[in-house]
């Protein structure tokens, strides 16, 4: 099997123990991985905050960050094959989609580069005549960064990159579910040039790896994307060195089609929204409220297009969806089709286990259009589409907000006043219109409720690794006057 390191202190190193990643197109295990523990935990933790302070990264102009950013950048593009591969292996990702989104991953990385020296404070026309006062933006410190098996190239390059372009340093935390991308990313940022200690790479399990970090008292903020109850974990950890948090933990986000939608646009995005990467996406579409006057004709075209997807190896540029990554994520959701069936939910395809190795589970829709199912309130992490129905905008509204989630939403409709209309109403921090599953750099992306709060991407997210400091300036030779009033 290969054997994968934790990166600390710019050396590559085994962990105190190990343990196997499971490949879940086979349900065997591909590779040893280092168990961080309470002592590895603190040794980057004081690696970073040594390196925050040392000349080597401290000393640096916000340019020669951001070139160090660009090369990074550089090398993700040139391995993004590799990197592909591990993803795909480790965490049974089609190859056709982590090859893509690592490409587009370097975009980050460049798009951050190019705004480390772009980070400006301001001046204040402050109201005493004898005064000048500036603000200046530093950065906030040793980062804790905690992202899960899903897409983790893309959710710790918004992180890293918004982090190392404000000048923080980081200690990045892989999930013990499919590590292998991250621990190999680090040989990238190694080679990108980073002063040992800027970047710390390791994974473990929550007791000892995950709990040390986020109530270490050098830690000056959190940037976590996982589950609620986890996230509730590190909210209470954080109460220790009382460091900044933000969350971006998911959704049970709406599907919203009115009758005059382009249908097959519609339903192209919804297979997108839900049986891409397996449905295990935060933003997946996976309630589709739809007009009752097209739902019949929506939904058999959207069935034939779900039974037709090619499910096989994930390696294979051919297949279309994969496995999940846990026989534990599976079993989730055989136990939640199962409550919502008895509880009067219509199977309208798929919802049985294939035959054969693997942790395969097929395209299911679902409809709960006239019970309370709890598929269609739980996150389940998986290609499963509850659908519901209504019959006025009034009431898709009301739907689409019955949820403690506000992530992403789908709203499709060619009537302009409505869309403008629903994009206002609907509670959550992404909303798409005739599109769905859409990202850039550019754009802001998070939460609110239960999804989290915080945004990565964007200047927003660069803005939130760096603290204020308001610094005056007395420009007046006159004696400071009494000394027992406030200025």
């Amino acid at each position: 099997m290969r054997r994968f390191q934790q990166y600390i202190d710019g050396r590559f190193e085994d962990g105190m123990a190990t343990f196997e990643s499971i490949d879940p197109a086979t349900g065997r295990a591909w590779a040893l991985m280092p168990e961080a523990r309470e002592a590895d935990v603190d040794r980057a933790v004081a690696a970073a905050e040594r390196a925050f302070t040392a000349p080597a990264w401290a000393g640096l102009t916000a340019t020669q960050r951001g070139r160090l950013l660009a090369r990074l950048a550089d090398l993700v593009a040139e391995h993004a094959p590799k990197l592909a591969e591990i993803e795909t292996r480790d965490t049974g990702k089609v190859i056709r989609e982590t090859s893509a989104q690592i490409t587009y991953v370097a975009d980050y990385y460049r798009y951050y580069a190019g705004l480390a020296d772009k980070i400006e404070g301001a001046h204040l026309p402050i109201d005493k005549p004898d005064m000048e006062v500036w603000l200046r933006r530093e950065p906030a410190g040793v980062i804790a960064a905690i992202v899960p098996w899903n897409s983790q190239l893309f959710l710790s390059a918004v992180k890293l990159g918004p982090a190392l372009a404000a000048g923080c340093t980081i200690v990045l935390k892989a999930s013990e579910e499919g590590p292998g991308p991250l621990l190999e990313l680090a040989r990238l940022i190694d080679r990108a040039g980073f002063p040992p200690g800027v970047v710390n790479v390791l994974t473990g399990f929550g007791p000892a790896c995950g709990a040390r970090l986020t109530a270490h008292p050098a830690i000056a903020r959190i940037a976590f994307t996982g589950g609620p109850e986890t996230a509730r974990h590190v909210v209470r950890n954080s109460a220790e060195n009382l460091a900044a948090v933000s969350l971006e933990l998911g959704g049970k986000s709406p599907f919203i089609v009115f009758a005059d939608a382009d249908l097959e646009s519609a339903v192209n995005a919804q297979v997108a929204g839900i049986f891409a990467a397996s449905g295990q996406s935060c933003v997946a579409g996976s309630r589709l409220i739809i007009e009752r006057k097209i739902k019949d004709a929506f939904i058999a075209r959207l069935k034939e297009k779900a039974e037709a997807i090619k499910i096989g190896s994930p390696l294979d540029q051919a297949t279309e969806m994969g496995p999940l990554c846990t026989a534990r994520q599976r079993a989730h959701i055989e136990g939640t089709m199962a409550a919502s069936i008895g509880a009067g939910a219509r199977l309208i395809t798929g919802g049985k286990r294939p035959e054969g190795e693997g942790f395969y589970y097929p395209p299911t829709i679902l409809d709960c259009s006239d019970v309370t199912a709890s598929a269609a309130e739980r996150e389940l992490f998986g290609p499963v589409l509850s659908v519901l129905t209504f019959d006025s905008e009034e009431e898709a509204v009301r739907l689409a907000n019955a949820t403690p989630y506000g992530l992403a939403a789908g709203v499709f409709t060619r009537e302009l006043a409505r869309a403008h209309r629903m994009m206002r109403r609907i509670r959550a921090g992404v909303v798409w219109v005739n599109t769905y599953r859409a990202v850039s750099p550019i754009a802001p992306f998070g939460g609110f409720g239960l999804s989290g709060h915080g945004r990565e991407g964007g200047i927003e997210a660069a803005l939130e690794y760096t603290q204020l400091k308001t610094v005056w300036l007395n420009t007046s030779e006159a004696p400071i006057p009494d000394p027992f009033v406030m200025r």
